[in-house]
């Protein structure tokens, strides 16, 4: 197992750093470096999960083969890449990609096919998920007569905030609304379709588009992974239960028990928390590519 990589650093290139990405500008392009970063309850953790970025961005290039979507991805090898680039290409294999820079539609497009996380908290007390009525009567992690689109805005720290479709509307426009609505419903229905094939369930997930100058649609940024998307094993799906899922579950869990008070900076990770994430990413990614991870 190799040793997490935390943060990337390429001399003579602008760099925004997200909570798991670091992203060069290279002016009409883009190299976005996936670390083995893991965030919990709104911080970044001091411990990484190695090979973490590794997979998130195999899962993610899996995704976009099986999905044809015009995508803003250009090439993966770090030779293609500037030479700051290639002199770290040991450290960057497997994790970079090379993208082309689009307008960031300002809102995360999340689709649900089940009643679970905010979407039930909201559902108990009003019955609606994102002011989206449904049906009575449902239970938690039951899966909806149809999958809903549910779009929320991008924080850049803290929370994504919920919103009303008619919101995202007014400020795009209804025209791009309906395309981003539309769709985002089209790629989560392929992929829950193909993941139950696996034996994944995938309850939601959250999709990130970008415009083209000439106003097309490209799928951007992360697709269809653990850290977008909340994967339940289909084996152990009972509605009315919150089924354990492919994600950052252990580290949450430990964090809760440590005593830490999510007002300070968070404590390191035990190795066995740390051993157990990493293999319920691998997990995640063998099962739903039928590949071993390298």
């Amino acid at each position: 197992m190799s040793m997490p990589l935390l943060q990337s650093e390429i001399a003579g290139h602008p760099v925004r750093r997200g909570k798991v990405r670091d992203v060069y500008d290279l002016g009409d392009r883009l190299v976005i470096v996936a670390t083995d970063r893991i965030s919990a309850f709104d911080w970044v953790l001091p411990s990484g999960i190695p090979d973490k970025g590794r997979i998130l961005s195999q899962l993610t290039l899996f995704w976009l083969d099986f999905l044809k979507v015009p995508n803003h991805l250009l090439n993966t090898d770090v030779a293609a890449m500037p030479s700051a680039f290639v002199s770290q290409s040991k450290q960057l294999t497997g994790r970079s990609m090379l993208v082309r820079k689009a307008q960031v539609v300002p809102f995360e497009c999340v689709v649900r096919g089940y009643l679970a996380g905010s979407g039930w908290k909201e559902y108990r007390k009003q019955g609606t998920v994102c002011g989206i009525p449904l049906p009575a009567g449902l239970q938690e992690c039951q899966k909806l007569p149809e999958a809903i689109f549910t779009p929320s805005t991008k924080a850049e720290t803290g929370h994504d905030e919920n919103i009303a479709y008619e919101q995202m509307a007014a400020q795009t426009g209804a025209k791009l609304a309906a395309e981003l609505r539309e769709r985002s419903l089209d790629v989560y229905r392929r992929a829950s379709a193909y993941a139950e094939s696996r034996g994944i369930l995938l309850a939601d997930t959250k999709f990130e588009w970008g415009q083209m100058p000439d106003g097309s649609l490209i799928l951007i940024d992360e697709v269809l992974t653990p850290d977008s998307s909340r994967f339940w094993p289909r084996e152990s799906y009972v509605v009315g239960k919150n089924p354990p899922s492919y994600d950052k579950q252990f580290v949450r869990d430990w964090l809760e028990g440590s005593g830490w008070d999510k007002n300070s900076p968070p404590p390191a990770l035990p190795a066995d928390v740390i051993d157990k994430t990493r293999a319920k990413y691998v997990e995640a990614f063998e099962k739903l590519t039928g590949k071993k991870f390298n």
